[in-house]
């Protein structure tokens, strides 16, 4: 996010443009949630399918409601300490003015905070997908309003927030490459150290029930990620949020291709679900550089980070972690990546002048983007498993293992994601209907 630092003479006025275009920015981030409910669904087995996407649209009602009570204020209000933030005109969001403009921005305040929700609400989602299969849908709902209340709301006011520590110290952070993956990557390692492997973990086969669905939900993904991405920069004035829009575009699919590059030398073929993880982690990495480096640092940067994530999916296997649809290897090693790689790729020519080490810089922003990165992961993985520990000490966060073989759709949410045994089932829904009175074969045998 760029500093909101204007002198009162130059104090802008609303621009019904830029504010139109942050609204639209908004939705887009919104169906984020969706199409990662989408791309995690169709990756678990089908006895989970209901409970995955479930474990992402909860999100959408627990964050909301907080963001509004309180969340927004811990964030974005008044700095104290450099650790959290609070404003009482925040709270509830009921002090604020219709007209009011978010400090040195031409849009409304009402629209920075809306923005800015639908960040709060996928962050948390994203950790779901290292839980798949066996976690309490009851225990995940309570999970998600302490971690976004202990762990996001803090870590957004410190890479964002004025008077943040990182913002402070000048960490390069454009959409949240710390605030949204480093911190849900850190956050899944923690619970999932915490409630350990699932049955039949490297025993049974464990293959996604659907990539049609996969797909549908990271191109969903890579569509909303140009509102995440280019929107950060809150208007459209000066050229910025459109290189973040390019940039976006072409880590993507750089990251895509060697991902399927390394796919096809280690495995031997070009898979759809590597396809889908390639671009995933290219929009991961260049969430917070794009802004900073140019479209062929870009290409780098996607590259870079595709070939890297791909590598990580199967350290899971080498030290024995369970996470379930890689959230650990796309998104902790994608965040770190292109974190870090802003301290080499930056020109000095995008949001602000500063220059990353390729470019004459030296190493005085690589020092910075790695304090961010080793504190937002460090507090994330820590305040993560404390939570777990205590839901599971208390609560209980796993299933019982027969519900977790069987299936915790069943239990958890007294439904099923396919149902073949009513209408739609071919020969057996004609067998059931009533056939028109002019229907040649009425009155005749239906093989069913």
């Amino acid at each position: 996010m760029p500093p909101g630092i204007t002198l009162a003479a130059d104090a802008p006025a609303l621009s019904a443009a830029n504010t139109g275009f942050m609204l639209i920015c908004s939705a887009l981030v919104m169906l984020m949630t969706p199409a990662l409910a989408f791309f995690y669904g169709g990756m678990v087995r089908v006895k989970s399918t209901l409970n995955m996407l479930m474990m992402s649209f909860i999100s959408l009602g627990i964050v909301t409601v907080l963001w509004v009570l309180y969340g927004f204020s811990m964030a974005f209000g008044t700095d104290t300490g450099g650790l959290i933030g609070w404003s009482s005109d925040y709270v509830g969001l009921s002090g604020i003015g219709l007209t009011e403009l978010w400090d040195g921005y031409t849009v409304p305040v009402y629209v920075f905070a809306v923005f800015q929700l639908m960040f709060a609400v996928l962050t948390p989602a994203l950790i779901s997908g290292a839980l798949a299969d066996r976690v309490k849908f009851g225990a995940w709902a309570l999970f998600v309003a302490l971690w976004a209340t202990v762990v996001y709301f803090p870590v957004a006011h410190w890479v964002w927030g004025t008077g943040g520590w990182a913002f402070e110290m000048g960490v390069i952070d454009f959409a949240g490459g710390t605030a949204v993956h480093i911190n849900a990557g850190a956050a899944a390692l923690g619970v999932i150290l915490v409630i350990g492997k699932r049955v039949g973990f490297k025993k049974d086969p464990m293959r996604p029930h659907s990539l049609p669905l996969v797909m549908l939900g990271a191109g969903l993904l890579w569509f909303g990620w140009f509102g995440f991405n280019a929107g950060s920069w809150l208007g459209n004035d000066d050229g910025v949020g459109a290189l973040m829009f390019l940039n976006t575009q072409v880590a993507t699919a750089a990251a895509m291709l060697a991902w399927l590059l390394y796919e096809k030398i280690r495995h031997g073929a070009f898979t759809t679900l590597g396809a889908a993880s390639g671009a995933v982690a290219g929009l991961v990495a260049i969430t917070p550089a794009g802004g900073s480096s140019s479209p062929l640092g870009s290409l780098a940067i996607g590259a870079i980070a595709g070939l890297l994530c791909a590598m990580a999916v199967g350290l899971k296997y080498r030290f024995g972690y369970d996470d379930s649809l890689d959230v650990i290897g796309v998104h902790l090693v994608g965040g770190i990546a292109g974190s870090v790689l802003i301290g080499f790729f930056a020109t000095g020519g995008g949001q602000s002048e500063v220059k990353g080490l390729l470019y004459g810089g030296g190493l005085d922003q690589l020092w910075k983007q790695l304090a961010g990165v080793g504190g937002v992961l460090a507090y994330s993985l820590v305040a993560s498993a404390v939570l777990a520990f205590l839901l599971d000490r208390t609560i209980g966060m796993r299933v019982p293992e027969d519900v977790e073989v069987s299936g915790i759709d069943q239990t958890e949410h007294a439904e099923t994601a396919y149902d073949f045994s009513g209408a739609g089932g071919g020969t057996v829904s004609r067998a059931a209907a009533p056939l028109p009175v002019n229907d040649p074969v009425r009155n005749k045998k239906v093989d069913a």
